[in-house]
Parts: structure tokens; C-alpha cells; sequence
């Protein structure tokens, strides 16, 4: 085994990681208690975590910008031996759908050899630009009005037909009113940004392009994946708040600057999520959410996305009283 990148087993400790923190929250899904959801997440994750046989650091966390719990950036997991690795991770993306019982929740970590994701510093936001490979070279500093008929000409469709993920905050307000302005098809969500993100970059999803600002380790998340699917994406930092803008120029950031695929995510990273709730990724990839079925066990469906294995996916049962990190119906 590498000492820089993971085993086939080793991917599968993360994976079955990602699932203990979809299967521990089965019971809360639906019943509006979101801060809940992501504590009862985060313990199970981190337990899972644990035993790995890595080197393991977390170097994009989330839950610091909105007081949620969270995996800090900084945080060592496993035991100290074997592959360096580094983790960008969401114990649950997508909270709020979660905890109303909305689609597109779910837990998820990005994987990599220890420097390869982008150290995004005191940021919390990113405006984004994500598309599969017919958006190569798409830059955030042209209009969007440019953007969308460049894509369309390498599509070989016109304007019209495309579908553009745009999430709803006010803002994102002024994307959608391009959007709409250039004739395209807007297409508006309320949170879980990572699953609206893979169904653009990937070649066969149902979006052309996700475009706005959102939480800026989403964004590092995101990266990963849309390496492995040889999608295209852009971003630039996107302050909200005098407080972070004077974070980032205190930490000497270009807030001009565009940062491209290459820079985000630098080496062959795996994204690892389990659904929370029932998620559609891109065609045959529809992911049913957690579920406990009448005999105590945890069903949880998941997605591997990787080098040479993009979208590959898996269904898992589990007992809670054998599996490490899946605990118990929560009441």
C-alpha cells in the first residue's frame, strides 16, 4: 500500500465512515431538529474515523460559520500509522433538508494524499462555477449572459435548453436574474449544494451548470468530485460580511483572483457520500435515503466517486448493535 494515497480497503473504512454518520441521524429525519442532526452526525463520524489505519487530518471542516458542531479544521483521526491523508468533510450537507425531510442531505467526505486540497484559510464563502467538461475554461469574470451561450455552442443546443443550478439566497439573486434574462432554464434549491454540484459536473447529469455563491468548504468538497468526473469548475472568494473580508485580506488573499480545477484539488481525490435523504446524482445513480427497516436494521445508499470510478454505487445494511459508529435508534 501507498504511503501517500488509500487502499481499496482502506476507501472502504472511509465509505462505511460515511454511511455510520447517515445511518445515526435515520430517526431524526424529518423532525426539524437540525442542530441534532449534525451533533448526533459528527459523533458517529468521528468514532468511525477512529480506527483507520491513516495518518488522518481534517483540513476543510464545517459548522465554524453558523455555530453547528463539526469536525474542526486541524482535528487528527486514525491511528497515526499508514498513508498521510487529508479530509474535507460535511457530516451531513444539507441540514435543514434533512430535518425537514427534503431530498438532496447528505453526509460526505473528500479523500486525498496529504496537500492536495486547497486551503481556503478564513473563508466561508465561494462563488462557484460548475459544469462537465464542455465548460473547460468558463470563467466566473465574463457576464453570464457570455458564459451560457459558450456553453451552448460546445453543447450544440441553444440557450433555451440549458439548466442552470442556481441556489436560492438572496445573494445569488442577481445569477438567477441572468440566468432567467438569458433565456435559460433557472433552476432553484434551497441548500445541499455538493448533490446539485455532481449533477452538473457529471456527463451524463440532468444540470449544464451550477453558478453563485455558497459555503466555501462545500466547495472544496465539490472539487474532488469533479476531478474524478473530468468536470470543470471555477471559484473566487466571496466574503459576506466586513468581519470575513478583513480575515482574507488580513491573510494576504487575492480576492480577485479566480482559482481553477487544477489549483482546488491538486492529486486524484475520492468523494465519499451516503444519503440522508433520497438524492439524485446523474442517470442511474438515485440514491434512496436512510431508512430503518421493520427488523432494526439501517439501510444506507452511497456513492463512490473516484479516479477510473466515477459514480460507483453501493447499498449497505446495517445491524446498529455490530456495526462501529452506528449507534442505536436516536430518541
Amino acid at each position: 500500500m501507498s504511503k501517500r494515497t488509500p487502499d481499496a480497503a482502506l476507501l472502504e473504512g472511509f465509505l462505511d465512515a460515511t454511511r455510520a454518520a447517515a445511518a445515526s441521524v435515520a430517526s431524526l429525519v424529518g423532525g426539524g431538529d437540525g442542530l441534532r442532526i449534525d451533533g448526533v452526525a459528527v459523533d458517529a463520524l468521528r468514532s468511525a474515523l477512529e480506527d483507520l489505519a491513516v495518518d488522518g487530518l481534517v483540513v476543510v471542516g464545517e459548522g465554524e460559520k453558523d455555530q453547528a458542531p463539526m469536525l474542526f479544521v486541524g482535528e487528527r483521526f486514525g491511528t497515526g500509522s499508514g498513508p498521510a491523508i487529508d479530509l474535507a468533510v460535511d457530516p451531513v450537507d444539507g441540514t435543514k433538508l434533512a430535518a425537514t425531510g427534503r431530498p438532496d442531505s447528505v453526509a460526505v467526505i473528500a479523500v486525498a494524499p496529504r496537500g492536495a486540497m486547497f486551503d481556503i484559510g478564513p473563508a466561508y464563502y465561494l462563488e462557484k462555477l460548475v459544469s462537465a467538461r464542455a465548460g473547460a475554461g468558463l470563467s466566473l469574470a465574463d457576464p453570464v449572459a457570455v458564459t451560457l451561450t459558450t456553453l451552448a455552442s460546445r453543447l450544440g443546443r441553444p440557450v433555451e435548453e440549458l439548466r442552470v443550478a442556481v441556489q436560492e439566497r438572496p445573494r445569488n439573486e442577481q445569477y438567477a436574474r441572468a440566468v432567467v434574462a438569458a433565456g435559460a432554464r433557472l433552476v432553484s434549491f434551497a441548500d445541499g449544494d455538493v448533490a446539485l454540484s455532481l449533477r452538473a459536473a457529471a456527463s451524463d447529469g440532468d444540470l449544464d451548470l451550477l453558478l453563485g455563491i455558497g459555503g466555501a468548504p462545500e466547495g472544496i468538497l465539490t472539487a474532488a468530485a469533479v476531478r474524478a468526473l473530468d468536470g470543470w469548475m471555477a471559484v473566487r472568494f466571496a466574503p459576506q460580511s466586513a468581519q470575513e473580508r478583513t480575515r482574507l485580506i488580513d491573510d494576504h488573499v487575492n480576492l480577485e483572483r479566480e482559482f481553477t480545477l487544477g489549483e482546488l484539488c491538486r492529486k486524484n481525490a475520492w468523494l465519499i457520500l451516503s444519503a440522508v435523504t433520497s438524492t439524485a446524482l446523474a442517470a442511474g445513480h438515485e440514491l434512496a435515503g436512510v431508512r430503518a427497516d421493520d427488523d432494526g436494521s439501517i439501510v444506507v445508499e452511497s456513492v463512490v466517486v473516484g479516479p477510473g470510478s466515477p459514480l460507483t454505487r453501493s447499498r449497505k445494511r446495517l445491524d446498529p448493535q455490530s456495526s462501529p459508529g452506528v449507534p442505536g435508534p436516536v430518541r
